[in-house]
């Protein structure tokens, strides 16, 4: 799907899909960006980087193996090197995820390990013109300006901004460094793709990532898809779901506000208006309940609550749902039919069900209708969260966020004092780097640090209302796409009002341009993850190793590098190195590994050697293509990429487990059962599991978590060797550093994190059962007070956040459109990268806007022409239209990848020069608005309105 404006002479199929080759290179702006020349960019120009024509023909073709940097499907890739030139590209069609598939970013992947248009030194703004400077000059100036901050208005004023692009080393260093700096100021994408699924799902079951596999997804009878296209958004994953229509007759049932290309697959369609899935969900589970088809005996073994949700399912019959959500009675029915008749069911979502107000809420119902179902613990069944970037679930996992340190350990005094032991330095002198003083009653170190989708706030914000000592007045951008935000001219403001801004990319990024600045921006060049070498984590939680492709193009350094050398300048580069050595700069990568391993106990970080993830990676071809399980060979029997939790050490040879919470097999071999996090009785009812344990196990029925207590109750203390039992005394089993209650626990068939019931309700949110409130900006004022927002709250995450004070503005006369926002399959992300691609920029040159027939002739707009889409705070965008049937009349849809542009204005002049991507755009964040879940501050992109209008 291409757009540009209409020329007289164009052929039928090219005005429906937009420009040709030919148009595009003789329109393109790519004849005077950065001195290419437009003719020669496919053909001989951009191609030259990557043939062989410098290489020596007499070295020998070198095959790597490596994992594509898009996704977190997590496909393998042989790359071929001759003579330090990546001259060669395969699929690996022996790899267990994608059988040699690719999508089209994928197929592109040789372009970003020698892309012209990378960062190629480092840089700084001066007076508005971008100077090249040396690696030394660039860390002193950014480390005496931090320095300076430090000690005007404390650690918390500098806000380390991370990457769900590093690899798994790099991410745990990333928070390392930002906690022994000082502050919790510290935050990834992950808060604005899955927190609240992060959040959802780890307080109904336990563990708030993806139960089964896209593999696993093969043995599937029924999948419904909600706020997900996989055509799009993760395309080899399609594979696998096309693989289970054919082997099982799986149906598939599609829940989108557009007619997607998934849906184009699927069985069932049913069109829902953006921020009604509560509705749509308590929907299904009224037919469900009424018919009887829910599975009585896992609901009574393992599910408390539920009698809760039944009362508020009955305040949703067909009626209600179709005047809240807009779908009838018979697709309701007929969705709910193709759910209960034909299970194994998996439910998937994506960022269309949690970036929401209701995020929270809309994954916690999600989870409900599973468990409804008794798809949990099941192969065929599962919540299978689809994550967006290459390591955005690694880097959770991995602490790069605000709220929480390495392995989800919180903020607690116990879980500084337990990672201060792993990081082997002193606990009083990592205190003594927080700032001192308590805000609302807490002191930072112990308070969640602002997180990223809130950044803006933290630098506007009245600091009188803040609960931290003064305004953010530094920003590092290390590896993220500010356009992926919403809110840009607030952004645009906040980055011209910060001291200094140091963005740490392969690529200079929207935030170097977006903004009027003179000066206070440095640019340092990181290497893409093709130039170094460590694990990476899939949507699934494998862990996958990948080789060194290249080595550092231009003067980039890998990510780690940059850490080290900056660590030195701000002085505590001993601590943060203590145990990891470090050589030429560059810290060692499995010394990384080790230590996360010896610290991560919560979550099973630490059965994963660095041995076991490479001996994964250099037997791909021995994994079944479904299971996972390795047939034969030097790692017989374990399941691929050891996904975690893989328990106790790596010599106890866990195989890791493929599909969370299944009683079915025995815990020292994959299986499990949900866990006891939240005490072991509520209200005077029993949390615990009933009749339900895992296969072998010596407690045959639910017991709380274990603890050195516990083993010595049960008479197994002296299981522990002498060492384990120095180590265990007066620990549990996610600190004990020896590993030996989870061994003890294990060796007798129990899951160390005891075993509870999932959790329909959650106590502990805002809404203890979900509910549906209307979005801020809605159009349905008459449903307002039936369904209102919650009550502006004073302080989430150290900043007061509206609601009510927003909804109670009714700005939907002047704005009448709902305006959503999604994927597109050639580009990722903020697009920085991708758009900087030759093979995918050719695909989509152009940022657009989908408008229904009916808008587009009400309004005198025609296919192709430019428009302006303003939004309801006033942010507006001008793109190009596409009429187009997919979206419904009254309903907008613009992609997110664009940036380049701001309310008109073309930035491309002020990149440094050669490091513009080919394709610019507007970006669709700078229409939207404001809107937060309350409990992980989740950005609102999937519902605003906007107005559109004739440019």
């Amino acid at each position: 799907m291409k757009l540009t404006k209409r020329s007289d002479a164009v052929s039928k199929d090219e005005k429906q899909l937009g420009v040709s080759r030919r148009t595009f290179m003789r329109n393109s702006t790519l004849a005077t960006a950065g001195g290419i020349a437009a003719a020669g960019m496919f053909a001989p120009g951009m191609m030259k980087k990557a043939e062989a024509k410098d290489v020596d023909p007499n070295k020998p073709v070198e095959q790597k193996r490596t994992i594509c940097s898009h996704c977190s499907v997590g496909c393998g890739v042989y790359a071929e090197v001759q003579d330090g030139v990546w001259v060669g590209q395969e699929p690996a069609f022996d790899h267990p995820f994608n059988a040699g598939g690719h999508c089209a970013k994928g197929a592109a992947l040789r372009e970003h390990g020698h892309g012209e248009r990378r960062l190629k030194y480092p840089m700084k703004l001066v007076d508005g013109k971008w100077q090249k400077i040396s690696w030394d000059t660039a860390i002193n100036e950014i480390g005496d300006k931090c320095l300076e901050i430090r000690k005007q208005a404390g650690p918390d004023s500098v806000y380390f901004l991370g990457s769900a692009k590093h690899s798994n080393e790099q991410a745990y260093l990333f928070r390392k460094m930002a906690s022994l700096w000082g502050t919790n100021n510290v935050d990834h994408q992950a808060r604005i793709c899955h927190s609240t699924t992060v959040a959802g799902v780890a307080n109904t079951w336990g563990y708030g990532a993806m139960t089964n596999s896209f593999n696993d997804m093969h043995n599937c009878k029924s999948i419904l898809f909600v706020g997900s296209n996989p055509a799009e958004a993760h395309p080899v994953a399609m594979q696998h779901i096309l693989i289970a229509k054919e082997k099982n007759g799986c149906k598939i049932v599609v829940a989108d506000p557009r007619r997607t290309r998934t849906a184009a697959k699927g069985d069932h369609y049913v069109s829902l208006r953006p921020g009604t899935d509560i509705a749509f969900i308590w929907g299904l589970l009224w037919h469900i309940f009424d018919n009887g088809w829910e599975d009585k005996e896992f609901i009574r073994q393992r599910v408390f609550g539920m009698d809760e949700i039944r009362e508020e399912v009955a305040k949703w019959p067909p009626e209600e749902v179709e005047r809240v959500a807009g779908i009838n009675r018979d697709d309701m029915y007929k969705a709910a039919k193709i759910l209960s008749e034909n299970r194994p069911g998996s439910v998937v979502w994506c960022m269309g069900g949690t970036q929401h107000t209701t995020g929270n809420n809309n994954t916690r119902a999600y989870c409900v209708l599973e468990l409804a179902l008794g798809n949990i613990g099941r192969s065929g069944g599962g919540a299978n969260i689809f994550r967006g970037h290459d390591n955005v679930q690694g880097a959770t996992d991995l602490g790069v966020l605000s709220h929480t340190l390495p392995g989800y350990y919180g903020l607690s005094d116990g879980a500084w004092k337990h990672w201060s032991k792993v990081w082997d330095v002193d606990l009083e002198w990592v205190q003594g780097r927080f700032d001192p003083n308590s805000y609302n009653g807490s002191k930072p170190m112990n308070t969640n640090g602002i997180p990223v989708s809130r950044w803006v706030d933290g630098v506007l914000e009245d600091p009188e209302k803040m609960a931290q000592k003064e305004n953010i007045r530094a920003m590092f951008y290390w590896g993220h796409a500010v356009n992926s935000q919403t809110r840009g001219p607030e952004m645009k403001k906040a980055m011209e009002q910060l001291d200094m801004m140091v963005i740490v990319d392969p690529y200079p990024t929207v935030a170097a341009v977006m903004n009027d600045r003179k000066d206070g921006i440095y640019l340092l060049p990181s290497t893409t993850q093709f130039e170094t070498y460590g694990s990476v984590t899939a949507s699934n939680r494998s862990l996958q190793w990948r080789d060194q492709v290249i080595e550092p193009l231009f003067d980039s350094k890998p990510d780690h590098t940059i850490m080290y050398l900056l660590s030195k300048k701000l002085g505590f580069s001993d601590q943060l190195f203590k145990n990891i050595a470090v050589q030429n700069d560059e810290p060692s990568v499995e010394d990384i590994t080790r230590e996360f391993n010896r610290g991560m106990w919560t979550i099973g970080y630490t059965g994963q050697s660095p041995e076991r993830i490479k001996a994964h990676q250099q037997n791909w071809h021995t994994f079944h293509k479904t299971s996972l399980e390795a047939e034969g060979g030097p790692v017989n029997g374990e399941t691929y990429g050891l996904p975690w939790p893989c328990w106790g050490t790596p010599e106890m040879k866990h195989p890791g487990t493929h599909i969370l919470y299944d009683t079915s097999k025995e815990v020292a071999k994959g299986g499990g059962n949900f866990r006891a996090r939240f005490g072991v009785e509520f209200e005077g009812e029993s949390l615990l599991a009933v009749d339900s344990y895992s296969k072998g196990c010596e407690l045959e029925d639910g017991y709380p978590e274990f603890t050195d207590k516990m083993l010595k109750q049960l008479g197994w203390w002296d299981d522990l060797t002498a060492e384990e039992k120095a180590a265990a005394e007066g620990k549990n089993w996610k600190t004990d550093l020896s590993g030996g209650i989870q061994r003890v626990a294990i060796a007798h068939g129990c899951m160390p994190f005891g075993n509870a019931k999932a959790r329909a309700i959650v106590w502990t949110f805002p809404d203890r059962v979900p509910l549906h409130r209307e979005p801020l900006y809605t159009p349905r004022r008459d449903l307002v007070a039936d369904y209102p927002t919650w009550d502006d709250k004073a302080d989430i995450y150290r900043l007061p956040t509206l609601y009510k004070s927003i909804q109670d503005q009714d700005v939907s006369g002047e704005y009448p459109i709902i305006l959503t926002s999604g994927r597109l399959v050639e580009y990722e992300g903020g697009g920085e990268e991708t758009r900087s691609n030759p093979w995918l920029a050719e695909l989509q040159q152009e940022m657009f806007v989908e408008v229904n027939p009916v808008d587009a002739n009400n309004l005198n707009i025609k296919d192709g022409e430019d428009v302006w889409v303003e939004g309801a705070e006033k942010g507006r965008v001008k793109v190009k239209a596409m009429v187009t049937r997919r979206v419904k009349e009254g309903m907008a849809f613009m992609p997110f990848h664009f940036g380049g542009k701001f309310e008109g204005k073309d930035l491309r002049p002020k990149y440094p020069d050669g490091a513009d991507p080919y394709v610019v755009g507007e970006a669709a964040n700078t229409a939207t608005t404001y809107g937060y879940d309350p409990v992980t501050l989740m950005q609102e992109t999937k519902v605003t309105l906007c107005k559109i209008s004739a440019a």
